[in-house]
């Protein structure tokens, strides 16, 4: 007699839900014991991992970097496969060492003399919250950090840092800048970043005491040169066709908590947008957080009967924000026609934007750029130029039409990129720029002719890009997203392991990165085959 085989579907073919399938499938004796299958509700495989081309250069929709080399699974995978290194330019090849040029509004240069101290302090603040190095000031030493965030934390210390130098001067030639009021836009240029690194649309709802349990991998940061859907791909090849299918929309998960017997056949329903369902005896749900906070809003109903209380209170508290990338393309300039060679050379360009109190600020530059802090080329001398959004200037970008976008961007850069002869503040700087013009006197304007965005926020199937820890959330929370159900101790005659949960923000101490959705799909694998005695 044959026995029946457990029937496992993977709900998500992102990072998490085939790495999950990976494992499984290529366990030692699994393929007798497991019927697998990975439902994807979209068109394609990667999820959040969306590499993509436009205007014939590789570029990311989604996740972008290998944060740290050193023990990264997405390293080690790309690294065995050759995809590190590729004969065609690809994104941010150059990675973070190209020489950069910061631009107050009203187009005055800043010298590294007026930059580094304040970056200098952000980073040694943001290094304390991380827990990389103990607190040496009487700032960082005292103070009650419960329910303090990571925003308000960072204001406390540039307030510090103003006391310590016991007055305030002005900035010789920079007119309408004050010292102070430099140092708190290059500050709030340092604080706009980190909101693209941890999605949360407002650094005062980031939670500062579990900023510290957030792990790094140490070494560089880079990109991968054949793109990271490469190491997507790796992972799904062992997979045999059929295994993955793509268009099927999870609807409703049906489950059976409160079953009196353990042998009841495939306790899991998934209906499907379709219309058609299946059964299952294990399902694993490697969803964003985005979605799962949708589902389990009163008036959806994804899951039936509703996730326990524990399970639902973790989703709500938990953060989940929206980051996009902006690509533009720079035309080339009119007298020179089509001739690409002609295309101007666009500086690694770092906003620093008056703050809204200020009686300075342009008001032409649309708001939704107020809190971008780059545009520079994906790679040295590119005609294709990366800006990144957070929050609602993200959100707000995906509502935008193309000429829209290009208008803005346009507006803003001519509010920073100011002739010489318009700006007598200025310095050129090595590559022989002036705010925008070359040496010469002749005017540099920049025009853009193609606009690719990513939509991650409007996207049904994501809602947004990566979980955070919230003000009012912990670690906790993020291990309870992880439990599977039912909880024996409160369903202790129903079938074990029905609905099982990974992805980024099931992971406590790498929520966010793709090595993280790596990490939880290869946990909720060996929780099965641990279960069937398969390790």
């Amino acid at each position: 007699m044959v026995e029946k085989k457990a029937k496992i579907v993977i709900i998500g073919a992102g990072m998490a839900g085939l790495m999950a399938a990976n494992k499984l499938y290529t366990a030692p004796g699994s393929q007798h014991l497991f019927d697998i299958s990975v439902v994807e509700g979209g068109g394609r495989i990667g999820g959040r991992i969306n590499t993509a081309e436009f205007m014939g250069e590789r570029i990311e929709m989604g996740a972008t970097w290998i944060h740290g080399i050193g023990g990264s699974p997405i390293y080690e995978i790309a690294d065995r496969i050759g995809a590190l290194n590729s004969d065609q330019p690809w994104e941010c090849m150059d990675g973070y060492s190209g020489q950069s040029t910061t631009v107050a509004e009203g187009g005055v240069e800043l010298s590294p003399a007026t930059v580094d101290p304040i970056s200098t302090l952000f980073k040694n603040l943001m290094d304390f919250a991380q827990g990389k190095i103990a607190g040496e000031s009487n700032f960082l030493r005292r103070g009650n950090y419960d329910k303090l965030s990571v925003g308000a934390f960072l204001r406390r210390g540039l307030e510090s840092y103003w006391l310590s130098k016991n007055g305030v001067t002005e900035v010789n030639g920079c007119g309408e800048w004050s010292q102070k009021a430099l140092e708190e836009a290059i500050f709030a240029m340092y604080e706009n970043n980190q909101r693209t690194y941890t999605s949360a649309g407002e650094l005062s709802t980031l939670d500062f005491v579990a900023e510290s349990e957030y792990q790094m991998f140490p070494g560089e940061e880079i990109t991968i040169a054949k793109g990271y859907l490469s190491v997507i791909e790796s992972i799904a090849s062992v997979l045999p066709p059929g295994l993955v299918q793509l268009g099927k929309k999870v609807t409703k998960i049906e489950w059976n908590p409160e079953s009196e017997s353990r042998n009841i056949p495939t306790p899991v329903t998934l209906h499907f947008a379709d219309g058609s369902h299946t059964s299952a005896d294990h399902v694993i749900v490697t969803v964003s957080l985005g979605v799962l906070k949708a589902g389990t809003r009163e008036d959806s109903a994804l899951f039936n009967p509703p996730l326990p209380s524990f399970k639902t209170e973790a989703i709500s508290r938990l953060g989940f924000g929206v980051v996009n990338k902006l690509f533009l393309r720079l035309s080339p300039p009119t007298n020179d026609g089509d001739n690409p060679k002609s295309i101007n050379k666009f500086p690694c360009l770092n906003f620093v934007f008056h703050q809204p109190d200020s009686e300075f600020r342009r008001k032409r530059i649309p708001w939704w750029m107020r809190k971008t802090t780059t545009l520079q080329p994906i790679y040295q001398n590119s005609s294709i130029l990366l800006s990144w959004f957070a929050g609602e200037e993200a959100l707000q970008l995906e509502k935008l039409k193309d000429d829209e976008i290009i208008n803005g961007v346009s507006t803003t850069i001519s509010n920073f990129l100011i002739p010489r002869s318009q700006n007598e503040n200025s310095e050129s700087d090595s590559n022989g720029w002036s705010n925008g013009q070359r040496n010469q006197n002749d005017t540099v304007e920049f025009h853009f002719s193609q606009v690719l965005k990513s939509q991650w926020g409007s996207d049904p199937l994501f809602q947004g890009s990566y979980s955070y820890v919230a003000v009012g959330s912990s670690g906790e929370d993020l291990d309870a997203m992880a439990e599977p159900l039912p909880r024996t101790e409160e369903s202790p005659k129903a079938p074990l392991l029905q609905i099982l949960f990974a992805g980024e923000a099931t992971h406590r101490t790498h929520y966010s990165t793709t090595h993280g959705a790596y990490f939880s799909g290869l946990r909720e694998a060996n929780r099965l085959l641990h279960h069937y005695n398969c390790i």
